[in-house]
């Protein structure tokens, strides 16, 4: 999933659905991010990942990365964001990306798939500036404003 995050013509149909979970810990606040190898742009970005069709639905999709990408199997809570991004896939088909906020215990260490080189748990503001992708950065601010209502 690295395509540019460009808005697609609307009328083009969604050819792949996909999941991205931000993970996150209370009191104070406080991110995981995940940096991709070398070979993969070297980027900071959230647990990302296509919808199977084995996946039942978009949380078992997004349970399915967490496991795969962290080894996390039981959050604290998944609650979707409401943020749903089109873009353009190196393929060049429109894929559609959902978010959620994923909390996590604070002692939470993840277990590093070949998907990422690095795990770093910051604030707030250290991991909008760390993020990749204005999509990112959006679907975070939009974490950091529900954190409340999580």
């Amino acid at each position: 999933m690295d395509g540019a995050f460009s808005e697609p013509d609307p009328a083009e149909p969604v050819a792949r659905e996909c999941v991205e979970g931000y993970l996150y810990a209370v009191r104070p606040l406080r991110l995981l991010l995940f940096r991709r190898p070398p070979g993969r742009g070297s980027i900071w970005v959230p647990i990302s990942g296509k919808v199977d069709p084995d996946d039942a639905d978009w949380d078992a999709a997004l349970r399915r990365e967490l496991a795969e990408e962290t080894g996390l199997t039981d959050p604290e809570s998944i609650a979707p964001l409401d943020w749903h991004v089109r873009f353009r896939a190196d393929n060049g088909e429109v894929w559609r990306l959902h978010a959620y906020a994923v909390r996590v215990p604070a002692s939470f260490v993840p277990r590093l798939s070949p998907e990422h080189a690095e795990a770093a748990w910051l604030p707030l503001d250290a991991a909008l500036a760390r993020l990749h992708f204005p999509d990112n950065r959006a679907a975070l601010a939009r974490l950091a404003e529900r954190i409340p209502n999580l």
